[in-house]
């Protein structure tokens, strides 16, 4: 199988070294991508620095790309959402919802763009200014290095590469392995919206062959990463003096008080917690439910686990694909079977068939156990009954992550009270944690992150103020 070719540098770039591109439901190679190294990082990156340099990619010129860009993703909606499924092992339907998301995610980026500058600082109002004239620029921070992850590999990519665009960045981009498909067919797109082909250079790898030297190359003065705790931790310290934007793990909580619509909740909770075999960082993962209201919840939710259809990403009518790898499968699968010998029960789901793990609802699940303490990127569900909402709070907060929580009541001081004591970067009233929409500010505490995601965020964090004075 030949090769698919990357960018680098603005030319079509194959290596000796190939890195396979597996369909997580059928096991079946479906491309191979150049395995790219140190060579290939500083070939992109010396470049992207030449670009930089040069400056020749005006405002108006930018906000044209990135509405172009919308534009085209929407025109080739459904190529995109067919690669994401056989890339990703994402349902089709759940794929045609992130591309829309990403033609929204470039929309907004060219919206920020528009009206991207500074601001006039009243020097007069100090003896030391007066006959001064002061105003502060968003000039561009520098070359980014963005490293995306399988999970969203069209949308993510998206949110790295439509904000450094809008604020002037060129970019050297690594997807991940298991994904790197859709990236290369979101630059191409890029390409063809008017972006010069040498702006942003992709280079692919099997791991840690470009990562590692992308991070530690002297050229990026921005590294956006979106991964696993460890890895982003490790990519902030090795890089001290970089500009490093951190979207990391997270176990999401979801608290359901006796007022709330169980059984709405609990279709609720399908999509939320299930969808996308549980791979997003926000699925439902904690279910922590009133003692009054728990069984009645857990019986509608595996009622709701029990009714989705599982199987080919391309078939229309499967909510819940395949994990990524088979070694995901089976790491989920004994994080099951060690929270049950610990005392949980299994209501729903559970079993396998293949790469694809039935839709799983546990209750009873000891606080100690990984299945609630860790990111489980599966598609299962951990329960807790609570007695007060004191309890509640309490268990919902005792996590090394912090990204987003849910809270389900119809008491309004109830739900100030969850904002104001929930401490995570979203707490959503009478939303799943699940929900997010692409122009707020996405990000997390503690493990979860150290920035915020969203376009017109992300072009603060790619931009860097320049202070001008001039002398009346």
């Amino acid at each position: 199988m030949d090769q698919t070719p990357v960018t680098i540098a603005g030319t079509p770039t194959t290596t000796q070294e190939s890195v396979e591109v597996l369909n997580p439901y059928t096991g079946a190679v479906v491309a191979e991508v150049p395995l790219c190294g140190p060579d290939e990082v500083d070939r992109a990156c010396t470049h992207a620095k030449e670009v930089l340099r040069a400056d020749d990619l005006a405002l108006h010129q930018r906000v044209a790309v990135l509405e172009t860009a919308s534009r085209l993703i929407a025109e080739r909606a459904e190529d995109l959402a067919r690669t994401l499924a056989v890339e990703a092992g994402k349902p089709i339907r759940t794929a045609r919802g992130e591309v829309a998301r990403a033609v929204d995610t470039f929309a907004f980026a060219g919206a920020e763009a528009r009206h991207l500058g500074g601001e006039v600082l009243p020097m007069a109002a100090s003896a030391s200014g007066a006959g001064k004239l002061g105003f502060a620029l968003r000039v561009p921070a520098g070359v980014v290095a963005a490293i995306s992850p399988f999970n969203f590999p069209l949308n993510l990519v998206a949110h790295k590469l439509a904000p450094a665009i809008a604020a002037g960045c060129p970019v050297v981009l690594k997807p991940a392995p298991q994904t790197p498909l859709t990236a290369l067919a979101l630059v191409d797109l890029l390409v063809d919206a008017g972006l010069p082909a040498d702006w942003i250079s992709v280079v692919t790898d099997r791991r840690a062959e470009a990562g590692g030297p992308l991070v530690e190359h002297p050229v990026p003065a921005v590294v956006t990463f979106t991964g696993s705790v460890p890895v982003g931790w490790g990519i902030a310290a090795a890089a001290p003096r970089k500009r490093v934007l951190l979207e990391l793990g997270s176990n999401s909580p979801l608290l359901v008080e006796p007022d709330a619509d169980l059984d709405g909740l609990a279709a609720r909770c399908g999509p939320a917690a299930f969808g996308f075999a549980g791979q997003s960082c926000i699925s439902v993962q904690r279910l922590l439910v009133h003692r009054s209201v728990h069984d009645q919840l857990v019986d509608a939710l595996a009622r709701t686990a029990d009714g989705l259809v599982v199987g080919d990403p391309l078939d229309e009518a499967t909510d819940v694909g395949p994990l990524i790898a088979p070694d995901e499968a089976d790491r989920v699968q004994s994080w099951i079977a060690e929270a049950v010998a610990a005392g949980a029960r299994v209501v729903a789901g559970g079993d396998r068939e293949g790469g694809v793990l039935r839709p799983t609802v546990v209750t009873g699940v000891d606080t100690d156990s990984d299945l609630w303490r860790r990111e489980v990127f599966g598609p299962v569900v951990a329960v807790r009954a609570y007695d007060s909402f004191d309890e509640a709070i309490a268990l919902a907060n005792d996590s090394d992550f912090g990204l987003h929580a849910g809270v389900f009541t119809n008491d309004l001081r109830t739900a100030l009270r969850a904002v104001r004591e929930l401490d995570f970067g979203g707490v959503l009233v009478n939303e799943v944690p699940t929900f997010r929409a692409d122009q707020q500010p996405y990000g997390g505490v503690r493990d979860a992150g150290n920035t915020r995601e969203g376009p017109a965020y992300a072009i603060e964090e790619m931009t860097t103020l320049r202070f001008v004075s001039l002398q009346a």
